[in-house]
């Protein structure tokens, strides 16, 4: 099994994303996950904060488990 690292461009296995593909932008070792640019969107509801006065409905990448990557030249 190849080692998946960032910048890697990758396939998407199973799920709803099933047969596109990314670029990795962050690795979770210890948890086995990764973070694919574009792939896995959803919609975290934020309070208002300093860094974001307006809080609202923000979309975010959410990590994807390494076994449904594979890495593609």
């Amino acid at each position: 099994m190849k080692k998946i690292k960032r910048e890697d461009r990758v396939l998407i296995l199973s799920g709803n994303y099933k047969g596109i593909e990314g670029v990795v932008v962050k690795i979770f070792s210890k948890k086995n996950k990764a973070i694919v640019r574009g792939i896995n969107i959803v919609k975290r509801h934020t309070k208002p904060t300093l860094r974001k006065p307006k809080g609202g409905i923000l979309e975010k990448e959410a990590p994807i488990h390494l076994s449904n990557l594979k890495k593609i030249k």
